[in-house]
């Protein structure tokens, strides 16, 4: 069982700060980015168990958590007014930044946009890093989700992380994307045989996943476009 009391006895993959360092900023939950923002437990909650009751007063919805004043942040029992100003003033930065940059949501209608929206995760890797894309009715982003990263020739993907992201944010199709650090553009049968899978419990549950992109820098290969998905 874990100790609530220091987040410093969990196991190091456990913990907020050092898991966006291994791991990055893609592959961290709402209530681990917090966390990180809280800093500190209290007596019998760790700082990930008060940031999920602040995403629990906000019924888990970022818009309205960052509309949420210093006051009614402190009815979470641990997080005083300071902790409550930080998240604030997070917050707030975020909201400003949406209003000073006029970002237009990630569209995707190709295999070619979700190369080029990759890119910038995957390129020039040595190791296998596996994600996963999220979208809404539109077929526009809502997150990019790393699910795991591995080493030259593989990475696990396992599919529970990826349904529960899926769920998670509300999303109404995936999109599985992995690089080939080789070069190598066609799938392995490992790669298809877990697609199938994937693609089989996602139509069960009606979360359908609409492609599966293997990366590499020299170019890349689409399921979908293949017609084998």
């Amino acid at each position: 069982m874990r100790n609530h009391l220091s987040i410093k006895s969990w196991a190091e993959d456990d913990r907020p700060r050092e898991k966006m360092l291994t791991k990055g900023r893609a592959a961290m939950s709402d209530s681990e980015l917090l966390a990180i923002l809280i800093a500190t437990g209290s007596i019998k909650k760790s700082a990930l168990d008060l940031a999920k009751e602040c995403l629990a007063l906000a019924k888990n919805d970022l818009g309205k958590l960052s509309r949420m004043t210093v006051p009614e942040l402190c009815k979470v029992n641990g997080i005083g007014p300071a902790k409550a100003v930080t998240l604030v003033a997070s917050l707030e930065l975020g909201r400003r930044r949406k209003d000073n940059v006029a970002e237009k949501k990630l569209r995707v209608v190709s295999s070619q946009i979700v190369y080029d929206h990759m890119r910038p995760y995957l390129q020039d890797l040595t190791h296998e890093e596996f994600y996963v894309i999220l979208l809404n009715r539109a077929n526009e982003e809502i997150r990019t989700v790393q699910i795991s990263s591995g080493g030259l020739s593989g990475t696990v993907a396992d599919g529970k992380m990826i349904f529960k992201a899926a769920i998670e944010n509300s999303a109404h199709g995936l999109i599985l994307v992995h690089n080939h650090p080789s070069g190598q553009l066609f799938p392995s049968d490992s790669d298809k045989n877990l697609t199938r899978k994937l693609v089989q419990f996602g139509s069960f549950i009606d979360l359908p996943i609409l492609d599966h992109l293997i990366f590499a820098d020299n170019g890349y290969f689409s399921f979908a476009d293949q017609g084998i998905l």
